[in-house]
């Protein structure tokens, strides 16, 4: 017969249903990590000021439509007036890149968003019912993997009607959710089978209940990493399928200003930045996700954290001069 003792009868304990104070704290471990990793400083940063400019570009440029031909004389040069020159067709190279960051800014978010969902759904679901809906979810996600990502979604643009955002947006989330719905399988699998999980089950909770309030959360950087990546693909996708004329060719975005630059030989007519200068912002909006995405992994991976950062915790510090301190140290530690 088990005894209760009188500490055990008064060790409190949680309420049913409530989240364990562990993972609430590794929760907030993991935004303070955020805030402190140099990757996620600089990407946000940039990613911070893209977004202002696309939200406030009266802010940045005195033109309110960009896209209007023959307001300017064309093909000027850069100077104070036009601060990157005009197009052939009249218009202002800055206001246009300026008014171009909204559109892949929106797919971005949105694209990158609605994949991660089903990316979510798809690699939960499977790896929690197992059997029959874990084999049917797998052979999808596996069959859309194999794809060859990029020409599928030209095909799927090319036959989708008259090109809008929101078709856009329907391709790149139609080609873009398997990748992470593959990774979330696997770590949903490796979490199955937890005490805290099996808790839940005794407990009698649904199974909706358990997959959205004991497994989702300890799974929140990954989700996070996954819809940096889905909107890094998303964005560079967009802005290929756009340089291509398979995106509104009216639109305000940056892969319609290289369509526009590249039909009107921007780079022979004198009005190089008409090209180059959309090329920087998606290369500067591309690289500030894969800042956050490196980022996460790293707050979700320890393996992938620097070695600095790992020296510094076992408290080995190289001095000038003792370059074997570190391997002096290690030794020392493996000895005792």
């Amino acid at each position: 017969m088990t005894t209760l003792t009188s500490a055990d009868s008064a060790t409190p304990q949680a309420p049913a249903g409530a989240p364990a104070p562990g993972r609430r704290r590794g929760r907030g471990a993991v935004w303070r990590s955020f805030l402190t990793n140099r990757k996620a400083n600089v990407g946000f940063g940039m990613f911070f000021v893209l977004l202002v400019m696309a939200v406030f570009p009266s802010l940045f440029t005195s033109v309110s439509d960009p896209t209007a031909p023959a307001r300017f004389t064309p093909r000027l040069t850069p100077s104070g007036a036009h601060w990157f020159g005009t197009t052939s067709l009249g218009q202002d190279i800055w206001a246009l890149f300026v008014y171009g960051a909204r559109e892949p800014l929106i797919i971005a978010v949105v694209a990158g968003g609605l994949a991660t969902v089903i990316s979510v759904l798809v690699g939960v679901s499977a790896a929690y019912l197992g059997g029959i809906p874990d084999n049917v979810l797998s052979f999808i996600t596996n069959v859309v993997l194999v794809i060859p990502t990029f020409p599928l979604v030209i095909v799927l643009s090319a036959y989708a009607g008259k090109p809008t955002l929101t078709i856009m947006v329907a391709v790149l989330v139609v080609t873009g959710w398997s990748y992470g719905a593959n990774q979330m399988r696997a770590q949903a699998l490796s979490l199955r089978n937890r005490d805290f999980l099996e808790s839940s089950r005794v407990r009698g909770e649904r199974r909706s209940y358990i997959i959205v309030f004991e497994m989702l959360p300890t799974m929140i950087s990954l989700i996070i990493a996954n819809f940096l990546g889905a909107a890094l693909y998303s964005v560079l996708a967009a802005a290929g399928l756009q340089f291509l004329g398979l995106g509104d060719p009216n639109s305000d975005s940056w892969g319609t200003m290289l369509y526009w630059a590249d039909s009107q030989s921007a780079l022979e007519s004198g009005t190089a930045w008409w090209a180059v200068l959309p090329a920087i912002g998606i290369a500067v909006l591309g690289v500030a996700f894969a800042l956050m995405n490196y980022a996460f992994d790293e707050i979700s991976n320890p393996a992938l954290r620097p070695v600095r950062r790992q020296r510094g915790k076992l408290g080995v510090r190289r001095r000038p001069g003792s370059a074997r301190t570190a391997a002096v140290a290690g030794g020392g530690a493996g000895n005792e």
